[in-house]
């Protein structure tokens, strides 16, 4: 079939692994995310975040410069109703080392937190400190999290309104006791992309029966603010994504990352020329008047 043959749609599911290929790829050289002999663990939840990123990294990893293995890992957190054999079947069709961890941490999340309360808080440190130690136990060296350019954002604004703290997911971390490596290959990449193609791609889908049908959680509420901006202003959640990458700390107010108390002045050089209301003004060419006599004041 010639280019001419090939039916729309497809044309643009073709382009849109492009774009999602050249994004993931793009992330792994800026945060040198992934590096020659590397052991990626990427963790495989049944979504499609998850389905999409391991998709892409294997294509990735054919077209690579450097080696590296790639093991999948799905953590079962014995959930009622969880389809076991569906990622199973899935990973073993992909011909991939695989590994399915059973740990029950839903009955604890459901003994801990009272009905109606959110789940995901602890139900993710729980799955966090599961899957570290499994990565040390196969010798994994990165931990790849499907967490992508929307959840980032909405992770900022979460901190900012609930936790009264300026951070997000940075797209590559060290964990605290430095025992493992986190990346995030899709953090350039946007949700609605990503859905698009999973849908395209047909994975097997498991539904989180967890937290899924829990309404009015904090992350929603987010999520939908930055709906209604994106779509009065297109492109808006981008920006403010690459904010977190262009940080001006004296233009913050944080005195431990800034030295605001022994700011001095230095007149030592030649002042160099202002912009005052759109002109470039001198110090040869202002016109005194403009300014106030502060002795008449």
């Amino acid at each position: 079939m010639s280019v001419t043959e090939i039916p729309n749609q497809s044309l643009d599911i073709i382009k849109l692994e492009k774009k999602l290929r050249r994004n993931v790829g793009k992330a792994i050289f800026d945060y040198n995310m992934i590096e020659e002999s590397d052991v990626v663990m990427v963790t495989i939840s049944g979504g499609k975040d998850s389905f999409t990123m391991l998709d892409i990294l294997l294509k990735l990893q054919k077209a690579a410069p450097i080696n590296f293995k790639i093991i999948a890992v799905n953590l079962d957190q014995k959930q009622p109703g969880f389809p076991e054999e569906v990622l199973p079947h899935y990973l073993e069709s992909l011909s991939i080392p695989y590994y399915i961890v059973d740990k029950d941490t839903y009955s604890v999340v459901k003994e801990k937190i009272s009905e109606g309360k959110t789940t995901c808080g602890l139900c993710s440190r729980l799955r966090r400190g599961t899957l570290y130690s499994f990565a040390e136990s196969i010798g994994a060296t990165k931990i790849a999290l499907g967490h992508h350019m929307d959840d980032i954002v909405e992770t900022m604004f979460l901190n900012m309104f609930y936790g009264a703290k300026l951070k997000a997911m940075p797209p590559k971390l060290r964990s605290d006791d430095g025992r493992n490596i986190i990346i995030r290959p899709l953090a350039y990449c946007r949700e609605q992309d990503i859905i698009e193609f999973a849908s395209a791609q047909e994975y097997p889908i498991i539904p989180c029966n967890l937290c899924g049908s829990q309404e009015n959680l904090q992350r929603q509420n987010v999520k939908a603010m930055l709906s209604e901006w994106e779509q009065k202003v297109p492109g808006r959640v981008e920006n403010i994504f690459k904010s977190l990458k262009n940080i001006s700390l004296s233009q913050l107010a944080d005195t431990n990352l800034f030295d605001f108390s022994n700011l001095t002045i230095d007149r030592t050089e030649e002042r160099a020329a202002y912009e005052f209301s759109g002109e470039t003004v001198s110090s040869t060419n202002i016109d005194e008047s403009l300014f106030i006599d502060v002795t008449n004041v």
